[in-house]
């Protein structure tokens, strides 16, 4: 029996025998069992595992740096200059980086990538256990590590293509978002036992060794049932190419600039919630991390759900990157802490809509020669942004206030969401229609012409 999305919603009825001889009706699929299609996939399944090792060690290591970073300067401005150089490499060669993810086998790009990533965890490592690590330590290693991230991601986020084909990737993409949030809850509190009772050193080791797991589920893959993705040749021009591409692509360039002006401006979590809550609700330390869960809990509520979701529709992206904005505004007006604190749950939930349905939307859209080109474009805007909307909203909280802050964040994803609404409405991809469903007024966005099947 066809295992796939149609299959439930094939025309023909068919009636089966229970265990007694009786006609019935056809069995029911198990509760998730469209949620973790993918992971039937064997390749996946083994890049899936490995990840969730190295993505608990990623988030060990993000906490665990801010900290020392901290402890080393007693500036929270140094540990904005980390997370930028971090960031950095991706704003000045990330479109260098598809390029070279188009060009060369994915898998083999990936198994240098990480190697290197977890050499720079296993330096860092080194440098604070012996006790000889100062803070340009930290701030190079950073830089070395947003490099190396220049050409991992492209590569990693286009080679899921090649492991699970088109039918699959909305699901697959879904899951390695629900992967990341499920570190995100994971690795911090790992981070805070390691850094009170062993030492920061410690877990940078960890993390190092970690990038093992990505490396062994790489080299037990058979290649032979990848989906082979034919390879761009050497030559001039490639990346002026991708761009004259996504340029003439409505379907692809609107998408990747609403996520950028989400990325940018919308998700700017560390500085608000940390603001809200020292500044705004004068609770402390142990709040910030409360937040900081309740946050990373929706998120993989939200991840779950898309990856149930069998269609990527570019009206979803729009109405998604429009509530995320104003939910964004809602908490920034909260009046207390807990109801603030409950808004961040569908605040995690439709962030993480708005950057799987963009994600899959671009990728699903894009010919497999150029994915690479138009992932890193993609991944330019959307996590390049971070030098830039973070100490522009940073200088916006700490000179007006933190409410101000976090509104003008939702406000900015709130416009963003409808201009490019009306600009794909314009380009022939959507229209508004405003009507009742259920006895309640409803807007939504209708496809129509060339985007009829994206959006």
């Amino acid at each position: 029996m066809s295992t796939g999305h149609g299959a439930d919603s094939a025309p023909v009825h068919k009636p089966t025998l229970d265990t007694k001889g009786r006609g019935g009706t056809r069995r029911r699929k198990p509760l998730f069992g469209d949620t973790f299609s993918s992971l039937r996939i064997r390749n996946y399944r083994l890049f899936f595992t490995g990840a969730i090792v190295s993505n608990t060690g990623t988030w060990m290591a993000r906490i665990t740096q801010d900290w020392l970073v901290l402890s080393l300067t007693g500036s929270a401005a140094a540990v904005g200059i980390t997370t930028a150089l971090q960031f950095l490499p991706m704003l000045l060669f990330g479109l260098y980086g598809g390029v070279i993810a188009d060009r060369y086998p994915k898998r083999q790009l990936l198994l240098v990538s990480q190697a290197a990533l977890g050499l720079c965890g296993l330096a860092l490592a080194a440098l604070t256990l012996s006790g000889a690590v100062q803070v340009w330590h930290v701030y190079l290693i950073a830089f070395l590590l947003g490099m190396v991230t220049v050409v991992d991601n492209p590569a990693r986020q286009s080679f899921v293509s090649e492991m699970v084909g088109p039918k699959q990737l909305r699901n697959a993409v879904s899951l390695n978002s629900a992967n990341f949030q499920s570190a995100r809850l994971v690795g911090p509190a790992v981070a805070g036992v390691l850094i009170a009772g062993v030492g920061s050193g410690w877990a940078f080791l960890l993390n190092g060794l970690s990038f093992l797991a990505p490396l062994v589920s790489l080299l037990l893959m058979r290649p032979s049932e990848l989906h082979k993705v034919e390879r761009a040749p050497r030559g001039k021009g490639q990346l002026r190419e991708g761009l004259r591409y996504v340029a003439g692509r409505p379907d692809l360039i609107w998408p990747i600039v609403l996520v950028g002006f989400v990325g940018t401006f919308g998700f700017n979590f560390p500085i608000w919630l940390s603001a809200f809550a020292g500044d705004v609700f004068h609770l402390g330390p142990g709040a910030y991390g409360f937040l900081n869960t309740l946050m990373a809990a929706g998120s993989l509520v939200g991840a779950l759900a898309a990856a149930r979701r069998g269609s990527t529709r570019l009206r979803m992206l729009v109405v998604a990157a429009g509530v995320f904005g104003a939910l964004e505004i809602a908490a920034a007006l909260s009046p207390t802490f807990w109801l603030f604190a409950l808004l961040l749950v569908p605040i995690g939930m439709i962030g993480l809509t708005v950057n799987i349905t963009a994600n899959s939307a671009v990728q699903m859209a894009t010919d497999p020669g150029m994915r690479g080109r138009v992932m890193s474009l993609y991944m330019m805007v959307f996590a390049g942004g971070t030098p830039i909307g973070a100490p522009l909203l940073g200088w916006v909280t700490d000179t007006y206030g933190a409410r101000v802050g976090f509104a003008a964040g939702g406000a900015i994803s709130l416009a963003a969401a409808g201009v490019i609404g009306l600009v794909l409405a314009r380009v022939g991809g959507l229209k508004v229609a405003m009507g009742w469903h259920h006895g309640h007024p409803q807007v939504r966005f209708v496809a129509r012409e060339r985007l009829a099947t994206a959006a």
